[in-house]
């Protein structure tokens, strides 16, 4: 019997020869894939498969077709890349190897080949173009900056009307108040973007709600959301202002009613900077969204140029170049930074800013708002690059017109500001709210409200900014105030008021209100146009004063038409 390669166990030796008729194995076929013959017929399937994959990346990430934007890049190349590989799948590609491989791709995908580098190469001409090696002029130049007078042109804020809150105190008192509603606190939550703006006169935020969960999305969103939320930021008082119609278009809707697609679809080639909230005269929520540019190169110099105003109830929107006076917010806080970064830097050139440094300033950390007149103002410190604890001086600019004042002040930084309150009190374990720049008797100060490990303001405190050891506090703003001015004086910092002036009269009308459980009262004599402000705690007799009544009010010489006295006695000949 014949041994055979085949009896070993299932192996096979090719060396061995049995003397029997050698046998191989069929060769498999490689299947070969099918391909569409009609030319034409394959590019409408490959143009087809980029227009639904194109318009699937559309519709979720919003790139802005605009040659300033990164993303309209990245979205081009997907394009090209989607037609290359439909080409292949459409075209039965066979070749093997790279040689081969590639004058495949030669064939069939040429033009999105030299799209896509087209893309890349003006891509990278462009960052070029802008970059601040070269362009640092011209980036100095965004935010064009004044030389100010502070005692002359910011004026004095009467302390009825200073800002006692921060971003984290108001979203409490949000979060609290629409848990206090019963009909609403299952529904809807308020989203965590409270903007800042200036209500008739008064410094508030604002903010809206959102649906809690995707089910009470799909529920409400029919109706609508059904209100808004104003926290007076001096008064601390919380409203929640229901409307007829509900906002309809917010950044956390869904589909079409998404205010990031809503715009995109109307704007399609604009390039956007965070939309914010705010409200006109009349109560009617709008979103004011500050359309960018690029003004150095494709992707340097970002500046706004006016803002699409969209009614955040029924969805109308206009494109304002020049936007209306109500509105406050259009240059952000952080773009305003951004631009004093580069005027600081580079104002006597880039090698200038790594070498010798010469007249180079940055902001300090952090920011804060100033309302003044009919704006919003947002101010920081202006330090060297030395890294010191100390300013030079501080920036002021109008968030609606970007005008821009640089205020010579040496003095603290905001955060060596922060310290010094808080070591004054320091037994109570207080901690301080970031600094807001005040005009004191004609002495820049950092206001702050004193929070308790609850985040509920305690206690108010001053610190001058050009000596921080001169710190005051008060239970009230006006206690605070008081102390304050008392501190300078002792010191021998003039006040540019002289003290106290008097005024006499008889009372026209006499008004209260409660701010942070202190009853304050507001008098106006016969012939006059002004309200002098007091607290009961500084004034008790305040309690049974009367229209009619002849007084004589101290108080500090201001030009607001709150202004804050001091004392109020009754004069002889009242009944």
């Amino acid at each position: 019997m014949p041994f055979s390669g085949s009896d070993a166990g299932g192996f096979q030796w090719d060396g061995f020869d049995s003397g029997a008729p050698s046998q191989s194995r069929p060769q498999k076929q490689k299947k070969q894939r099918k391909s569409v013959n009609n030319p034409a017929a394959r590019v409408l399937i490959n143009l087809l498969a980029v227009l639904i994959i194109g318009g699937v990346y559309f519709y979720l990430e919003l790139p802005p077709l605009n040659l300033q934007s990164p993303d309209f890049y990245a979205f081009g190349l997907l394009l090209c890349g989607t037609y290359c590989i439909a080409a292949i799948i459409t075209s039965g590609f066979q070749g093997q190897g790279i040689k081969n491989y590639f004058k495949f791709l030669k064939k069939q995908c040429a033009i999105p080949f030299f799209l896509a580098l087209l893309l890349m190469i003006t891509a990278l001409a462009g960052t070029a173009a802008g970059s601040v090696i070269f362009r640092a002029g011209a980036y100095a130049k965004l935010l064009p900056v004044e030389p100010g007078d502070f005692a002359a042109e910011v004026m004095e804020i009467s302390y009825d009307q200073i800002p006692m809150l921060d971003r984290d105190s108001a979203e409490r008192l949000g979060d609290r108040k629409l848990g206090e509603l019963s009909d609403m606190v299952s529904q809807f939550e308020v989203v965590d973007d409270y903007t800042q703006i200036n209500y008739k006169g008064r410094p508030v935020r604002i903010a809206t709600l959102m649906y809690a969960d995707i089910i009470k999305w799909f529920t409400n969103r029919s109706d609508g959301l059904p209100a808004y939320l104003i926290i007076d930021m001096v008064t601390q008082n919380v409203e929640l202002v229901r409307l007829q119609e509900g906002i309809k278009y917010t950044t956390a809707e869904h589909l079409g009613r998404n205010l990031y697609r809503h715009l995109r679809f109307h704007y399609p080639s604009y390039l956007f900077s965070q939309p914010v909230m705010e409200i006109d005269e009349n109560g009617t929520p709008f979103w004011i969204c500050p359309r960018l540019v690029r003004t150095i190169g494709l992707f340097g110099g970002t500046d706004v140029k006016g803002a699409v105003l969209v009614n955040a109830i029924t969805g109308e929107s206009q494109y304002y170049e020049e936007v209306p006076s109500w509105v406050d917010n259009l240059y952000s806080a952080s773009l305003i930074l951004q631009q004093y970064n580069y005027y600081g830097l580079y104002h006597n050139g880039f090698f200038n800013s790594l070498f010798g440094q010469r007249d180079v300033t940055i902001t300090t950390e952090g920011y804060n708002y100033i309302a003044l007149g009919d704006d919003v103002y947002v101010y920081t410190g202006i330090t060297s690059t030395g890294g010191d604890q100390s300013n030079i001086g501080f920036l002021l600019t109008n968030q609606r017109t970007k005008e821009s004042k640089f205020y010579s002040c040496a003095g603290a930084t905001e955060l060596s500001a922060k310290a010094s309150a808080e070591g004054e009190l320091q037994n109570l374990k207080y901690t301080a709210t970031f600094p807001l720049l005040l005009n004191t008797g004609g002495q820049p100060t950092y206001f702050m409200a004193m929070k308790d490990a609850a985040q509920l303001v305690k206690k108010y405190a001053m610190v001058s900014v050009q000596q921080y050891q001169i710190v005051a506090t008060g239970d009230t703003v006006a206690e605070c105030e008081k102390n304050y001015v008392a501190m300078l004086n002792q010191n021998g910092i003039s006040t540019g008021n002289g003290g106290t002036e008097t005024a006499e009269g008889t009372i026209s009308d006499i008004r209260s209100t409660v701010i942070n459980g202190n009853t304050i009262y507001y008098i106006r004599l016969i012939g006059g146009n002004q309200y002098y402000s007091i607290s009961a705690t500084d004034c008790p007799m305040a309690v049974i004063l009367n229209n009619g009544d002849q007084v004589s009010i101290s108080y500090h010489t201001g030009e607001n038409q709150i202004i804050s006295a001091t004392a109020v006695e009754l004069r002889p000949g009242n009944a």
